[in-house]
């Protein structure tokens, strides 16, 4: 019989796994303590279980880990890490400090499909999804290196991949980031990145999953969208408009509209004028990201009062607007800049 992942099951399917051997329920929640609060790599050192018992798990499941291959370090403090697969795939994930937060930047799948004009994820395509354990296994790896003066406080999964598109891994282990007796991030904590892909972005609508919603934008109109980002031929901008629109948010949240900004794509006056008119009636902030620049990319940056100027007439129309400062662009940990090589 092949051996459980036991990092591939949720609190329930954890529990369940366990009634099948005839063992109570608390015994999920030790074990869940042990693994994403202690951090354990064997059963062994789960010391409130008997020794019975942890041999009786040891003979049907295992505990996955990832194999820590390089870090590069920037200036600002941004760190990069490089992980090897089981199967020798290579994915990254970013540690990016802040004056109050230290947000880890996670990976959902090796490589992407989506192939977006400006992310260098996306021109390595798409290899495989990550599972729910390979997502955990990120921050557990990253949690062993980061100083024991601090902790890791955001967690966002927009690293190499799109999380909709491994939609069960990554709700899966998103429900494990939140569990009480599991990692205990708070939901306000944690947010989703996507390219919106509106089958999936309707599902998540009837599930409700309480974490913050981000939505990779980057263009005012159809045409621009499609230029930059293929998926807006199947999903155009006015349905993924629609669907946000639409969707059901907590108390005192907003939708974050991510725009990754181009000289002479998509940094006019009329575009951010465009963006107004598309966004209204929708609770909704503003990231823009000036583009991060690179040989295998052919866009431009635009400058600075160009950015300052699409900025200030979004605020003007009522909108909260962040511009985001690249972190970590000398060793490609910035936004699309991860390839999962070395």
């Amino acid at each position: 019989m092949e051996k459980v992942d036991i990092k591939n099951l949720s609190p329930v399917e954890l529990t369940e796994f366990l009634k099948s051997f005839g063992k109570e329920r608390y015994r999920s929640i030790q074990i869940l303590r042990w693994l994403y609060q202690k951090g354990v790599q064997s059963f062994d050192e789960m010391t409130n279980l008997s020794k019975r018992f942890r041999q009786e798990l040891s003979q049907v499941s295992f505990i996955s880990t990832l194999h820590f291959l390089h870090l590069e370090q920037a200036k600002d403090g941004t760190k990069k890490y490089l992980f090897q697969l089981e199967d020798g795939n290579r994915i990254e994930s970013v540690l990016i400090p802040d004056k109050t937060r230290l947000t880890l930047c996670l990976s959902t799948q090796v490589g992407c499909a989506f192939g977006c004009q400006f992310c260098l994820t996306g021109k390595i395509g798409w290899k495989r999804n990550l599972k729910a354990s390979e997502i955990l296994n990120q921050i557990l790896a990253v949690r062993e290196m980061v100083p024991d003066n601090k902790s890791i406080t955001n967690i966002v999964l927009m690293g190499m991949g799109e999380p909709l598109s491994n939609y069960k891994n990554s709700l899966k282990a998103i429900e494990l980031m939140v569990h009480p007796d599991a990692f205990k991030f708070s939901a306000r904590r944690i947010t989703l990145s996507t390219v919106g892909l509106l089958p999936e972005l309707e599902q998540l609508a009837k599930e409700k999953i309480p974490f913050r919603l981000a939505i990779s934008l980057n263009a005012s109109n159809e045409e621009t969208r499609s230029h930059l980002m293929p998926i807006n031929r199947r999903y155009p901008l006015i349905k993924l408009l629609e669907a946000c629109k639409s969707f059901p948010l907590r108390p005192r949240t907003r939708i974050t509209f991510e725009y990754v900004m181009v000289e002479g794509i998509n940094d006019s006056l009329q575009d951010a004028k465009r963006l107004l008119k598309i966004l209204k009636g929708i609770p909704s902030k503003i990231n823009l990201i000036p583009l991060n620049e690179a040989p295998e990319i052919p866009f431009k940056r635009p400058s600075d009062e160009k950015i300052k100027r699409f900025q200030e007439i979004l605020m003007e129309g009522g909108f909260t607007v962040i511009v985001r400062i690249s972190k970590g662009a000398e060793i490609s940990a910035a936004c699309g800049q991860l390839q999962g090589k070395f």
